[in-house]
């Protein structure tokens, strides 16, 4: 018995009030299960239209289901350790943009639709100059997003009322700045009129967004014993923790819109959100990404067990305390309780969280949420971080797309897992050759956004290190920097 609406008596429809882009693990866990309280807390009455931004997606999976989903909550909570599950009743329906573009640009007619909110990874909000606006689809996330918005624009003749509340929830820097600049240099590229652009300057609020919850996703390894104790078959069953947290820096007037207070939700209206999110990229995002190549090729599997690991648990607890915190200016003793509630987050009891799970896109990861860390380092202490080094070196070695006799399966743009696919093959197993891998792997711009080889020493070390991963293995190497 699979779930669906004939089998889960509640089941309600509300009208579509958000866009979503992005139906994978964190939107359901996050955003939708805000949607769901604040229907049930807060006569939010609203439900969100997903759209799939890539070709491959669990878009057909949601349909079967009728949008349905089960959502686990595992964790601390009041300082309790809780375990808790209920059936989300958020999701309308799904759009594959790629089979079905006309009903994609058809959501925009509804005149009761007002948030659009997304989590296309860090790679998603990115500009495709080869999109064009009878592209069907676009395939970046902005051009998509720009053909839509001009779809309203056109079908409601500019009505100043018909603009939205856009919150990205991509993990870069002013992600809602960045994804208007886009936008415009689409309405640039394909010469829309003029009023257009103002219609988006005037009509529309990005808001800058910060997102907070470890979300580890279908429970694969106990899915049965799942199954067993809800009485029927789901297969978007989703895993969370407990905490959650939305910072968004916007107007104090979306909450008359949004109604997260009366929901009781951890949701942060703020004029400026960056101290949250330079605390928790850097610390919780940074620690994620750095600790996920060294783990992995050590052979551990999931975030608690690498934490708590001997060795690997040592270098993650060391590339926090001794390598990200010393780059923050905020009070050290705030930094400390932060790291130190972060690391108990790794260590629920309850939840797998999968270090493959975090592998997507891990050079764009690298670029946002350790990068910083490790030229901070640099600056402040005319010295690299070892560690940080360490885990490049590792990164490098994690696209080689082996762990002994192991394929991985390597998650990233296209042009990134082609470049090392060439280097990787064409490595001549010498010094010298391995020396003019990393050299073409730190001057990859498009990723770094600067030539990595550029900063003293770095590219001696990285070579030093992934030298010795190479030829001595990662846990011998891994001795060099504890």
């Amino acid at each position: 018995m699979k779930l669906s609406k004939d089998i889960f008596k509640e089941y309600k429809q509300y009208p579509e009030k958000v866009l979503q882009f992005g139906e994978g693990n964190f939107l359901r866990a996050f955003i939708d299960w805000q949607i769901n309280k604040m229907n049930k807390d807060a006569d939010f009455n609203g439900s969100a239209v997903v759209v799939q931004p890539l070709k491959d997606g669990l878009i057909d999976k949601l349909n079967d289901q009728d949008g349905l989903y089960t959502l686990y909550l595992q964790g601390i909570k009041n300082g309790k350790a809780l375990k808790e599950h209920s059936i989300i009743n958020t999701i309308s329906r799904g759009i594959n943009p790629y089979t079905d573009f006309g009903e994609f640009l058809k959501i925009a007619e509804n005149p009761e639709l007002r948030f659009i909110v997304s989590n296309t990874t860090e790679a998603g909000i990115a500009f495709d100059d080869r999109d064009k606006l009878d592209s069907k689809p676009q395939s970046s996330y902005p051009g998509k997003l720009t053909a839509f918005l001009y779809h309203r624009f056109k079908k409601f003749n500019g009505d100043s009322s018909k603009g939205f509340i856009i919150i990205p929830c991509e993990l870069i820097d002013r992600n809602g700045e960045k994804l208007k600049s886009i936008i415009l240099k689409y309405i640039e590229l394909w010469n829309l009129e003029d009023a257009f652009k103002e219609w988006i300057n005037n009509s529309n609020t990005f808001c800058c967004s910060l997102v907070d919850r470890i979300v580890p996703g279908y429970p694969k390894d106990t899915i049965d014993e799942v199954t067993k104790e809800l009485g029927y078959e789901d297969n978007l069953v989703d895993v969370g923790e407990q905490f959650h947290l939305w910072v968004i820096e916007g107007p104090e007037w979306i909450k008359n819109e949004l109604p997260v207070d009366k929901a009781g939700l951890n949701v942060k209206f703020v004029d400026d959100m960056t101290p949250y999110r330079t605390r928790k990229v850097r610390i919780l995002n940074g620690a994620h990404t750095s600790l996920v190549p060294v783990a992995y090729l050590y052979g551990l599997n999931t975030v608690s067990e690498s934490v708590e690991h001997d060795v690997v648990g040592k270098f993650v607890r060391g590339v926090m305390y001794d390598e990200i915190i010393p780059t923050l200016d905020l009070p050290k003793d705030e930094l400390k309780y932060f790291a130190d509630a972060v690391l108990e987050r790794f260590m629920n009891p309850f939840v797998k969280h999968y270090l493959m799970s975090i592998a997507l896109n891990s050079m764009s990861k690298f670029e946002t949420r350790d990068l910083p860390s490790l030229l901070e380092y640099k600056k402040r202490n005319k010295k690299l971080p070892k560690k940080l080094v360490f885990s490049l070196a590792a990164l490098i070695e994690f696209y080689k797309g082996k762990r002994g006799n192991e394929d991985i399966k390597l998650t990233d743009n296209q042009d990134i897992l082609n470049i090392y696919k060439h280097l990787w093959e064409n490595y001549n197993g010498t010094q010298e050759g391995l020396k003019n891998l990393v050299q073409t792997v730190l001057a990859y711009e498009k990723n770094w956004k600067m030539d990595l080889n550029k900063v003293e020493g770095l590219t001696d070390l990285v070579t030093e290190y992934l030298d010795k991963i190479e030829n001595k293995g990662i846990k011998e190497a891994i001795k060099e920097v504890l």
